[in-house]
């Protein structure tokens, strides 16, 4: 058995609760040694007497001796009074200030103090009841990657869905469903795998599990984009169903629709196919926290191969099949390839440029132009009498 660590804290958002007052919390996505990953909430005076304790255990590094030694980073002191203006405007400076203190050397970034903070306690696990009378408003930070408050989302209402069949999680960091069951969606992931919470539980969960209470279809689904966005697949595959591709790794191919489940259609050459998204990665980006996705969860079943699965609406869900994304793609393909056919000059086309040239039309035939003496021999005698004495 390895030491215990965290290899990554991400901050999701914060939340703004109303039991017993009115506070608001923090919302961390803890990614341990062992590849689980908790969310556990923080108020900021917890995490401020946590930083004031971190200097205390390590005066050098804090900068108390000498302040061109300090290397733990700063931390703004908590306001007499916090409202959501504060709340949102530190969200930028916790994410940097944690990604700083994982990058620090090990006895301060692996001290007990560090972990015993960030592990999951009793009150991370209870959530709001039905019968409270307002629940929490959930801000998420945005997923672009950016830390500017004004970004910030919300306060939005954590997306609701049911599960379609029994679900039977394979780690620790996975959630179990039964049919039926009605989840909160808090993250959803291009993998496939959605971060759910229900009652007191919470973890990743198959998209292909879950539906809309309203519609069978995913309204966030993007359209096909059948330009191809380049990928490389960083684990081969096997295809287990006929409308699925089989790939070696290493395999340069285009994505053409990105599909909410984690099964994108790809494209190699003129052949189309479902391939998992956890096994592509974008050229030149490092496959390493992939692999550790790959190793913890896998790939997402599909839709068509879960058993037993029950829908409340009465239609199935609109699904593109792979003759139409052939279809679709190889008329693409043909109109890339094929060179533009120049048109007629517009007259708003900039000057200097030739203009376009179009086939000629086929015209009539022009009789031959008669010579003077026929003419003169076709015409009357008074007609040549006046011509004569014009001459």
């Amino acid at each position: 058995m390895g030491d215990t660590f965290i290899r990554h804290i991400a901050l999701l958002g914060f939340e703004k609760r109303f039991v017993p007052s009115q506070h608001y919390v923090y919302m961390f996505l803890v990614k341990w040694h062992d590849l689980s990953e908790k969310v556990v909430y923080r108020r900021f005076t917890e995490i401020y007497e946590f930083h004031k304790m971190l200097k205390e255990m390590f005066p050098i590094e804090a900068g108390d001796i000498n302040p061109e030694n300090r290397i733990i980073p700063h931390l703004p002191a908590p306001r007499w009074f916090d409202g959501q203006r504060a709340a949102e405007s530190r969200q930028g400076t916790l994410t940097e200030y944690y990604n700083t203190l994982m990058g620090l050397p090990v006895k301060i970034s692996r001290c007990p103090q560090l972990l015993d903070f960030f592990r999951v306690r009793p009150d991370d696990l209870k959530l709001p009841t039905d019968s409270q009378v307002k629940k929490p408003e959930t801000y998420l930070v945005p997923k672009d990657g950016k830390s500017s408050v004004t970004d910030i989302t919300g306060p939005i209402i954590l997306q609701t869905y049911r599960a379609i069949a029994d679900f039977e999680k394979t780690s620790s960091s996975q959630m179990a469903l039964a049919t039926g069951d009605v989840v909160d969606v808090v993250e959803k992931s291009e993998s496939g795998w959605w971060f759910c919470q229900m009652k007191t539980k919470r973890g990743w969960v198959p998209a292909s599990y879950l539906e809309p209470l309203d519609s069978p279809d995913e309204a966030e689904d993007p359209e096909p984009n059948y330009e191809g966005e380049p990928y490389v697949t960083i684990k081969a595959y096997t295809a287990e169903m006929e409308d699925e591709m089989s790939l070696q790794e290493g395999e340069a191919i285009e994505v053409i629709h990105k599909l909410l489940d984690g099964w994108w259609v790809v494209r190699k050459d003129d052949i189309t196919g479902y391939f998992p998204s956890m096994y592509l990665q974008k050229s030149g980006q490092d496959a390493a926290q992939a692999h550790r996705q790959i190793k913890s969860r896998g790939a997402p079943p599909r839709r068509s191969s879960i058993r037993n699965a029950h829908s409340i609406h009465q239609r199935s869900r609109k699904r593109l099949s792979q003759d139409t994304y052939r279809r679709n793609s190889v008329r693409f393909l043909q109109q890339r390839r094929r060179p533009a056919r120049p048109g007629p000059q517009s007259p708003g086309s900039p000057r200097g440029e030739p203009p376009a040239t179009q086939p000629a039309k086929p015209q009539p035939a022009v009789p031959p132009r008669p010579s003077a003496d026929l003419i003169l021999h076709r015409c009357s005698e008074s007609t040549k009498r006046k011509l004569a004495s014009s001459v």
